[in-house]
């Protein structure tokens, strides 16, 4: 499925030097297509960390939960959008933005919903994995908007603005034992249920192991057959960043 109907899609692609400039990249993204209405795709592996969710940052055991992520070499870190803790390797997690415009706050949200469930489900069957909406109980990032295969593989979220959504999520194309290590603590200092075991891989889902196949597979997938206007993320961090 084509993600966006429009005749030009900017794609931006690279990561940032920075966890605070990959932000800034996806921020900009943001306001660009609130300002000209031109829809937006980006794919990439972020820098090693755990990311929490505004429910985390209100949890009892947050602090607890930082300090496990910061003894495992996950630097911790905030997110924008909601949802539970996930983690980054620096290498195989891949995080996706996908923002487009909007004219009315109210309605659309679960169609965009959708439409990324539905984009990641056919990116990755053009893998070779065999994935469907959903996720086993006790993921992490638990939610109703999640692609399983042979464990949890992607979790979505979403941010709307006036002008513009942001449909974001986390796709595991490997590491994945490593990425249970560090959450298994996290989520228990958080007091949310959470088995290691339901964490999953596209490598071990029948997949590639390299997540750069992964990375292009998405692309394709949500962009389709419009025209590509190709970015590089640097080209959204200024020289102070």
């Amino acid at each position: 499925m084509d993600a966006f109907e429009g005749d030009r899609v900017r794609v931006v692609r690279g990561r940032a030097p920075t966890r605070e400039a990959d932000r800034t990249v996806t921020a900009a993204m943001l306001a660009e297509t609130g300002r000209d209405g031109v829809p937006a795709f980006r794919a990439w592996t972020p820098h090693r960390q755990v990311a929490f969710g505004r429910r985390d940052s209100h949890a009892d055991g947050y602090e607890a939960a930082r300090r496990a992520a910061d003894e495992r070499g996950f630097p911790p870190v905030e997110r924008s959008v909601g949802g539970r803790a996930v983690a980054y390797t620096g290498a195989t997690t891949l995080a996706f933005a996908h923002v487009v415009p909007t004219e009315d706050i109210r309605t659309g949200l679960d169609d965009r919903y959708d439409a990324a469930t539905e984009s990641v489900v056919d990116a990755l069957a053009s893998l070779g994995v065999a994935a469907t909406p959903g996720e086993p109980p006790n993921s992490f990032c638990p939610g109703a908007h999640s692609v399983q295969a042979d464990g949890k593989l992607c979790g979505i979220a979403q941010r709307v603005r006036s002008d513009a959504a942001l449909v974001s999520g986390v796709v595991v194309a490997g590491e994945r034992e490593e990425l249970a290590a560090v959450l298994a603590p996290v989520y228990e200092a958080l007091d949310v249920p959470f088995d290691p075991e339901t964490v999953g891989s596209v490598a071990e889902s029948g997949g590639p192991s390299d997540p750069e196949e992964t990375r292009r597979a998405l692309e394709a997938s949500f962009v389709g057959d419009a025209e590509w206007d190709v970015t590089d993320a640097a080209a959204f961090v200024s020289d102070e960043e």
